[in-house]
């Protein structure tokens, strides 16, 4: 692909290596507002009960999503960044589920009777490390204490690697409630999977993929990686034709964000191995590119669906939602996050569990929710998360839909972000009106770009000592 390659892409994004690699620098990705190098130790308990109370409060009733956090893993992915445990002792998990389970006691007290449970995630980790029956056991007792949603309304989802389970599993699971799957492959070179640790053969996959299909799954989604050891534009393209003859109802493409100093796994990688900013730039294209031109709609950020997905069309209704677990299909439920290192996001507050397995059996064991940081959100962070939000999901502000504070003029609160954002207008990444701002297909790639100008955090100077969090790239 020519360096300065611009690609038209029907109707939800373009592409232009010129524009992205000129812009392309460190930032958030807003899976939250304000981010999580946000949160700090002063907010526990107290300040978390505090906050549901203010929010059962407020006229209901009130949507809930539940998270719940797998952490163990039986071989070690050298790419990974999750909170993980690796081990092979099944063993562990039990002793786990136990400590799970009176976290979920204690939040249920707090929020069940807020609302229904419209969204439901199991993450990891790999949350298939259960067995059969602890996940029966693990999901009856998540319906003892919190009303569900229909299987029509609601989205009840679980990550899946393929090396760990077969068609009778994924059956399975699909009786047990869950209506969304999400694949783990990353890529099926067989000599990038070597480089990372992964040995995934393509047919195994395929296989659990048209279980997943046979067994009902509303939505299959497979995850991807660009940025791997020893990946390049010419290997990446057979992956792609594997995933789109497969058709799942989306395909996730995430950037590898090579950050040693933070996760140790990473260490294991040979950094010679890695392919240079041009050819993740140009293998970021070809994805694009073809996965467009196979009929999927880019959501945003690394996210494609399908047009007929819940995805799209919650993205086409507004109803579209960015949280920890990326796009999700439904607006405004509260998140309640349940597991080691698991994050909650209720009422105007984020809450952080201890990431590690020791501390956070160690809160339980006092008999105390297992939190470890998080933030109370005030009527500026509020706007601001939903400017962000707006902008992460609709490409789209409207200024008069903003609740801001004193009944202020957008153009004169956000004047200082406005201007900000006229150099990224002046290269025709958006549009700014007197009703609000418009991202342009151009400019969707770069949306982090846009959101980061109303960032409060991001441009408020540090006291001295404190270093700036390091991101990942915003391409």
């Amino acid at each position: 692909m020519p360096s300065a390659a611009v690609i038209p892409i029907t109707r939800s994004v373009e592409f232009d290596a010129a524009l992205v690699r000129r812009l392309d620098q460190q930032g958030p990705r807003y899976t939250s507002y304000p981010t999580a190098d946000r949160f700090h130790a002063g907010f526990g308990p107290d300040a978390y009960r505090a906050t549901v109370a203010a929010l059962r409060a407020q006229p209901g009733p009130h949507a809930l999503s539940l998270y719940l956090h797998i952490p163990f893993c039986e071989s070690l992915c050298y790419y990974c960044a999750c909170n993980k445990i690796i081990t092979q002792d099944h063993g562990k998990a039990v002793q786990y589920l136990d400590y799970l389970e009176r976290e979920i006691a204690m939040q249920a007290a707090l929020v069940a009777d807020l609302g229904p449970v419209t969204q439901l995630h199991f993450g990891g980790g790999t949350p298939t490390f259960l067995t059969d029956e602890q996940m029966d056991g693990l999901l009856a007792g998540l319906r003892r204490r919190f009303d569900f949603a229909s299987d029509e309304a609601g989205e009840f989802s679980i990550e899946v690697d393929p090396r760990t389970v077969d068609a009778a599993r994924v059956h399975t699971l699909r009786r047990q409630g869950f209506n969304r799957i999400s694949l783990g492959v990353q890529d099926f070179d067989p000599d990038v999977q070597r480089a990372v640790n992964r040995i995934q053969p393509h047919a195994e996959t395929v296989a659990v993929l048209e279980a997943a299909r046979a067994a009902g799954f509303r939505s299959i989604s497979v995850d991807l990686i660009y940025g791997l050891p020893l990946q390049s534009v010419a290997s990446i393209g057979p992956t792609l034709d594997k995933v789109i003859a497969t058709r799942p109802d989306r395909v996730a493409i995430y950037n590898y964000a090579h950050m040693p100093h933070l996760f140790k796994a990473q260490r294991l990688i040979d950094p010679a191995h890695l392919p240079d900013g041009e050819t993740k730039l140009a293998m970021l294209g070809v994805c694009i590119e073809r996965l467009t031109k196979d009929g999927y709609v880019y959501i945003g950020m690394d996210h494609f669906a399908l047009p007929e997905d819940d995805l799209a069309r919650s993205q086409a209704s507004g109803q579209l939602q960015r949280n920890f677990q990326g796009y999700s299909t439904h607006a405004a439920a509260q998140m309640v996050a349940l597991g080691v290192s698991a994050i909650s996001a209720v009422g105007r507050c984020y809450a952080q569990n201890e990431k590690v397995l020791s501390a956070y059996y160690e809160k339980l064991d006092a008999g105390e929710l297992p939190l470890a940081r998080g933030t109370a959100l005030d009527d500026d962070d509020l706007l601001r998360r939903d400017v962000i939000g707006a902008l992460m999901c609709d490409f789209a502000l409207d200024f008069d839909t903003l609740a801001i504070p004193g009944g202020v003029p957008a153009a004169d609160y956000f004047a200082a972000e406005i201007a900000r954002l006229r150099p990224l207008e002046e290269q025709g990444l958006l549009c700014i009106g007197s009703r609000g701002i418009k991202v342009k297909l151009r400019g969707r790639l770069l949306i982090r770009n846009v959101c980061m100008a109303f960032d409060r955090y991001l441009h408020t100077p540090l006291p001295e000592g404190p270093q700036r969090p390091r991101y990942s790239r915003t391409i």
